[in-house]
């Protein structure tokens, strides 16, 4: 199976930046779509971002503006640079690879933590 490993999570201050990577133990990365999804203490699981072998991207409203989503295929790694950073995008952010409808692999996850 495809294994995705996240890191870069931490402390941070509000209005402060972070960037979280993922990394795929194959290289058939390459061909399929990335996401990130984060979930809050109690809540659900929610799509954050994601991006297209084709770069294109997209992103959830209330991070637009201040997250970027991008990929580097030759080192199997997904990025998420996080700007502006509030309490809100306090969360465990996961890394998400779709093959088809039935088969997507996860990470474990990272935890991101916004205060003062």
């Amino acid at each position: 199976q495809v294994q995705l490993v996240e890191s870069g999570g931490g402390l941070v201050q509000p209005g402060g930046s972070l960037r979280l990577s993922c990394t795929a133990s194959r290289s058939a990365f390459r061909f399929y779509t990335l996401a990130w999804y984060r979930q809050a203490s109690g809540k659900q699981r929610e799509w954050v971002a994601d991006i297209t072998r084709e770069l294109s991207t997209r992103y959830v409203d209330s991070v637009k503006g201040r997250f970027t989503i991008s990929r580097d295929n030759a080192k199997n790694t997904m990025y998420l640079q996080m700007d502006n950073l509030n309490p809100e995008d306090t969360a465990v952010y996961f890394c998400n690879l779709k093959v088809a409808t039935a088969l997507e692999y996860w990470g474990q996850g990272t935890q991101v933590t916004v205060s003062s």
